[in-house]
């Protein structure tokens, strides 16, 4: 069974920066998307950003488009999303995912890390 492992994720103040990393305990398939999703206190589960695995091509959500950045490094298993320029409405507990369809609902995935806490504020 796959493992997807969080780290990265910690208090800063607005226009500060993060960089999140996701280590998987076994290789994608090419086809596989993995994504970034996070979720506040009270509030539905949010999509941030996936990346093909194969081909490194992503898709961002609106409220982060120009300030993250997702990428990946294929022979070490280890998604990064890079925080840029962070807002207190970034704050969450951010997960990473794993599934096999280009989708930006959290539906669409099936494993996924257990979680990093991003806080942001003055």
């Amino acid at each position: 069974q796959v493992q997807l492992t969080e780290s990265g994720g910690g208090s800063v103040q607005p226009g500060d920066s993060l960089r999140l990393s996701c280590a998987a305990s076994t290789r994608p398939y090419s086809r596989s998307i993995e994504a970034w999703f996070r979720q506040a206190p009270g509030k539905e589960r949010e999509f941030v950003a996936l990346i093909r695995w194969h081909g490194g091509s992503a898709l961002y959500a609106d409220s982060v488009k120009g300030r993250f950045t997702i990428s990946r490094d294929n022979p070490a298993n280890i998604m990064y999303l890079q925080m840029n320029n962070l807002k207190p409405e970034d704050t969450a507990v951010y997960y990473c995912a794993r599934g096999t369809r280009y989708e930006t609902s959290h539906r669409a995935y099936d494993t996924w890390g257990q979680g990093t806490q991003v806080t942001v504020a003055s």
